[in-house]
């Protein structure tokens, strides 16, 4: 599967595109308010999100990202984060893997011993075929994370 590499190179180059995704956080409009989540806590959510990626994309079974991003969403809402947010957070945390994997993954490739005429469709439908599982995967833990968020906002009500 060519997007088994794809994901590698991803989760080698996790560091960056945190990095990256810090600044986005940090400058965007849409996530003013993510400054009241600790730094540190920020960034092992996120570069966790990238390592991790080939071990939620490759398993089917949704428990992990569950827990994963039902606790996320429920830790946002205890920040103080609005729901909208919490949802834009999450699209640029694709956004920038989406972005990286279309700047990376046919020069990556390249280096694989084809024929010309077989480097290009065969990586572009790696590429197009890792567009989808993060796609499918973003979905299920963006449900989660808003399930999460309900459920702690819910539980305060509650409390009152």
């Amino acid at each position: 599967m060519h997007s088994a590499r794809l994901i590698e190179l991803v989760q080698a180059h996790a560091e960056h595109l945190t990095r990256d995704v810090l600044k986005d956080y940090a400058t965007n409009p849409r996530t003013r308010h993510w400054n009241l989540v600790p730094g540190a806590e920020l960034e092992q959510r996120v570069i966790s999100t990238y390592r991790n990626l080939g071990n939620w994309i490759g398993n089917p079974r949704e428990e992990a990202v569950q827990a994963e991003y039902e606790e996320w969403g429920r830790k946002r809402y205890r920040n103080g984060i609005p729901l909208s947010e919490v949802v834009f957070a999450v699209i640029l945390l694709k956004h920038h893997l989406r972005k990286y994997i279309r700047e990376h993954g046919l020069v990556e490739h390249s280096r694989d011993r084809q024929t010309p005429q077989e480097i290009l469709p065969v990586h572009l439908y790696g590429i197009q075929e890792l567009n989808y599982l993060v796609g499918d995967f973003f979905d299920k833990a963006l449900y989660h994370l808003a399930r999460g968020y309900e459920m702690e906002a819910k539980a305060a009500q509650g409390a009152r």
